[in-house]
């Protein structure tokens, strides 16, 4: 899995795999889910990140 944060456009992507993306839904808006042909998710973008998150270029992992 890969995060990306890139400041200039406001969007967050979140690569679950290195799979093609062959479709995209923007399920509410300003969050698009990236589908592979076969239906799993690959990739989530969320647009407009800091008004989504607290501050999106600050990142915590968890473990369990």
């Amino acid at each position: 899995m890969k995060v990306k944060y890139d400041r200039e456009v406001d969007v967050i992507y979140v690569a679950l795999s290195d799979e093609a993306v062959f479709e995209s839904d923007e399920e509410k808006k300003g969050i698009i889910l990236d589908y592979a042909a076969d239906g799993r998710i690959v990739g989530i973008e969320i647009l407009n990140a800091s008004e989504q998150v607290g501050n999106p270029a600050k990142m915590e992992y968890e473990f369990s």
